[in-house]
């Protein structure tokens, strides 16, 4: 009876730390917020997937030199896929970002060492208590130059023996992004007292702010 009940508070410990979580459909309509509107056509992009896009919006969105962070779904084959079907696993997409940055204050090479600095890449489909396919790791690259640079950092984590495990990220050629839904948009932001964000989404901020604080933007501190 006791491991009963020890597993019943498990599943439900689950339940409302996973970023596909009943939760998240929830608040569809209270906290439908779209993004404004501004004019992010002098910005560079880039573009990865690390888990929850959540998490990595959040983390992204406190580096210096990040204008905005868009979440959506990238990586797979099927055309204007939803949130319901990437979250179980229904696409061949994963949660991913949008990162648009000014080349002049941040290169893409740091935004390739706060990806990696920001999530464990030696995790195979899934981050944390988030798993499938659907949240695995990938870090995409537009032409050659980024994926050198994405493959010689990764070159640099394994001869420095940073990880225990294989890196398990892919590097991928990018295709195509699209933009999760709004209620999805700045979600850490607009809401601080969902369970998942506070025990995931915000201590993953943390410890990656306090791991690269030059990093940050002066609020991000």
């Amino acid at each position: 009876m006791k491991v009963i009940k020890i597993s019943i508070i498990l599943f439900f410990t689950l339940l409302t730390t996973s970023c596909n979580s009943k939760n998240k459909a929830e608040n569809k309509d209270t906290n439908a917020i779209a993004n404004t509107e501004q004019d992010l056509s002098t910005y560079e992009t880039a573009y990865f997937a690390s888990g929850c896009f959540w998490c990595v919006e959040a983390v992204f969105e406190s580096v210096k030199g990040v204008q905005e962070v868009v979440s959506g779904y990238s990586g797979g084959k099927e055309k204007n896929p939803t949130y319901e079907q990437v979250s179980y696993g229904r696409t061949t997409h994963a949660e991913a970002v949008k990162v648009y940055y000014d080349p002049k204050v941040i290169s893409f090479e740091t935004l390739v060492k706060v990806y990696f600095g920001s999530h464990d890449p030696t995790t195979v489909n899934g981050q944390g208590p988030d798993m499938g396919p659907h949240y695995r790791s990938i870090a995409f690259y537009k032409n050659d130059a980024e994926k050198k640079i994405i493959t010689d950092y990764m070159a640099k984590l394994k001869a420095e023996k940073v990880y225990s495990k294989p890196l398990a990220t892919e590097v991928t050629k990018f295709e195509i992004f699209y933009d999760a839904e709004d209620y999805h948009q700045d979600y850490e932001k607009n809401n601080p007292n969902n369970g998942y964000i506070r025990n995931v989404s915000v201590p993953r901020l943390k410890r990656f702010q306090s791991k690269y604080p030059e990093l940050l933007k002066k609020e991000a501190h």
